[in-house]
């Protein structure tokens, strides 16, 4: 028999039904928002979502012809952004970024093919933000506002300015929703260079840097590509709505970006889809051949940039598009980037015949390689199948990156789907460790045996020759490309000892070889775990290298226990899920502006040339436990 205290928890009565407002709603499901909360660390983090989210704003302004500059400050944490368009209109200052669903781009008359369209955007930054404040200027007055994590502090009177007409908005992000966060530079500056590809005139001005574009999508490429590794000159297409630009490079994969009203598309969409049907139907059109169309996009490197009335994007953070037409009563995506291809396209590839052949040089050299390939390939997934009937190498997941997102609750659905993480450890007694402490819904586990192969200078016929390369690369589904990608993150977690640093090199290696738009797209990271467990019987304290240490035995005072972490195993699974959970510290590898891959892996992963032993010599770091003097 149930108690009364039992009958009265488990009571579905009226008072169960709780309505929360938009700030408690933001609050308890960020992610729905602004993606994955994360640190700073990962250029999708939350942080970087809320400068975003200000920003689209200030474009949306220059979009409508107002304001040729934005300005972005970031000081102690504090983001200040400054655009110089119309201004809020002053008796709305508090209500646009204060109420739920409340903006002017319901009238899209107001703001033709503009990227914030639901009203959400800036009310998230300020449920969000421990402070907030906007100021208004229009026409020689301005009306500013204060808030703190949705609420409104203080409104301040219309007063007169000199100041040029635009709008102010500078917020700090809440530290108990974002946890030991910090900004990284290098992803805002990546973020406003995208900025300045799609908007070409603007000046974005961060920190005392400008960040300019003249030509666009073909500023873009090369930006990504370095001139000796491309196949031929980058074509560049424009035409009303539309921007499209492409090389072929000697990499396998394809590198695509993707872009709708200025909006960076990580996720791709409609769109892109659509450029790359479009794409293998105009070479096939062009040449009279039935290429096979992975022939004609291996190694493609595009772009293409769209502008949509009334975009529909997958989710809040707009990083999939899933509009169908370009225009309420337009042509649909397909049939409008199909046209634009058909027509620019077949015009350019008439007027510059060594461009032409070129392209089909690299082709044909897909097809042969693909062909070669063809056999073991055969074979290598046919004992894929059978594996993955009995796979123990791969501990999955409940949800996955590539999966559709349900009608019900797709807005929860699309913040799993960003969290979803695969850690690619080593050993049993690592794996075991990190499968015990994940979460199950959003973390999956694939175990290594032993040190990978180097694979630098080898064929991709190793992928398929080699079992735990091959079963990796199903695990992942990235065999066709990065559109059927099962998960959002790719970490490599190993002992942070010699042999660890040297799987991870093999891995990068792999991936960089073989599937380098999975780095250059920021998928792939590396775990970072403590070195170090200082405690007494009031407190643990988890330190991350030598100097962490010191400050924590200090802090701790007396003789606290110190522990050194020889390797994941020596961790026990209830430590380990603090370590993969909210505050995970993970390092993400990135290509730098300029990098040669093949130059990088060359020089790395070859042979041991003198020039690398010098490196070696002159950069040898040994780190030593200090030793307390006694007294």
């Amino acid at each position: 028999m149930a108690t009364e205290k039992e009958k009265k928890i488990v009571e579905y009565t009226e008072d169960s039904i709780q309505s929360l407002d938009w700030k408690q709603h933001i609050r308890l499901r960020p992610g729905m928002y602004i993606g994955k909360l994360g640190d700073g660390s990962s250029p999708d983090d939350g942080i970087y979502v809320l400068i975003k989210e200000v920003i689209d704003n200030c474009i949306d302004e220059y979009t409508m012809g107002y304001g040729k500059a934005v300005d972005i400050a970031i000081e102690n944490k504090m983001v200040t952004i400054r655009d110089f368009g119309r201004g809020i209109p002053l008796g709305k200052v508090v209500d646009v970024v204060s109420k739920i669903n409340t903006g002017a781009k319901y009238d899209s008359k107001a703001f033709q093919k503009a990227v914030g369209l639901n009203g959400v955007g800036t009310k998230a930054v300020n449920a969000l933000s421990t402070s907030f404040k906007v100021t208004s200027v229009r026409d020689g007055k301005e009306k500013s506002a204060d808030f703190s994590r949705g609420e409104l502090v203080k409104e301040y009177k219309e007063a007169k300015t000199d100041a040029p007409n635009g709008t102010l908005v500078s917020f700090l992000p809440d530290d108990t929703v974002f946890k030991n966060f910090k900004y990284v530079n290098e992803f805002i500056e990546s973020q406003l260079w995208n900025y300045a590809f799609l908007n070409a005139g603007l000046k974005l001005n961060f920190n005392g840097k400008s960040f300019v574009s003249k030509n666009g999508l073909l500023d873009l490429l090369q930006r990504k590509t370095n001139e000796d590794e491309i196949r031929y000159p980058i074509i560049h297409l424009t035409g009303e709505d539309i921007e499209v630009a492409f090389s072929h490079t000697n990499e396998y994969g394809e590198d695509l970006y993707s872009f709708v009203n200025g909006q960076h598309t990580t996720q791709g969409g409609t769109h892109q889809q659509a450029f790359r049907e479009a794409y293998v139907k105009t070479i096939r059109d062009f040449f009279k051949k039935d290429y096979d169309a992975a022939d004609i996009r291996t190694g493609i490197v595009a772009a293409i940039s769209v502008r949509v009335v009334e975009p529909v994007f997958e989710s809040q953070t707009k990083t999939k598009l899933g509009s169908v037409n370009v225009d309420i009563e337009g042509p649909t995506m397909r049939q409008f980037v199909g046209d634009f291809l058909s027509r620019e396209l077949d015009n350019y590839l008439h007027k510059h015949s060594s461009v032409a052949e070129a392209l089909k040089k690299r082709i044909e050299q897909s097809e042969r390689e693909r062909k070669e390939l063809a056999g073991i390939k055969k074979l290598a997934n046919e004992r894929a199948k059978k594996a993955n009937l009995h796979n123990r190498k791969l501990r999955d997941c409940r949800f996955h990156l590539n999966e559709e997102a349900p009608s019900k609750g797709k807005e929860e659905f699309l913040a799993k789907q960003s969290e979803t993480t695969i850690f690619i450890t080593e050993g049993d007694s690592a794996s075991g460790s990190i499968t015990k402490a994940r979460n199950v819904e959003t973390q999956a586990v694939f175990s290594l045996r032993g040190k990978p192969l180097n694979c630098f200078g080898l064929t991709k016929k190793v992928v398929y020759e080699n079992e735990e390369f091959n079963l990796l690369q199903h695990a992942l589904n990235i065999e066709e490309g990065l559109e059927g990608l099962r998960y959002n993150n790719v970490v490599i977690a190993t002992d942070a000892d010699v042999d660890g640093m040297h799987i991870r090199l093999l891995l990068m290696t792999f991936f960089l070889q073989f599937f380098p738009d999975l780095v250059k797209h920021e998928k792939v990271y590396v775990l970072e775990t403590p070195l170090f467990r200082v405690r007494n019987k009031q407190e643990t304290i988890y330190c991350y290298n030598e100097s962490e240490k010191q400050v924590a035995m200090k802090k701790l005072g007396g003789k606290p226990e110190v522990t050194r972490f020889k390797g994941l195993g020596e961790i026990s699974p209830d430590e380990f899920a603090q370590f993969i959970g909210s505050d995970m510290r993970k390092q993400l590898m990135r290509l730098e502006q300029g990098d040669h891959i093949q130059q990088l892996l060359e020089y790395y992963m070859g042979k041991n040339t003198p020039d690398r032993q010098d490196f070696i010599i002159q950069n040898l770091r040994i780190e030593m436990d200090k030793v307390e003097e006694s007294v």
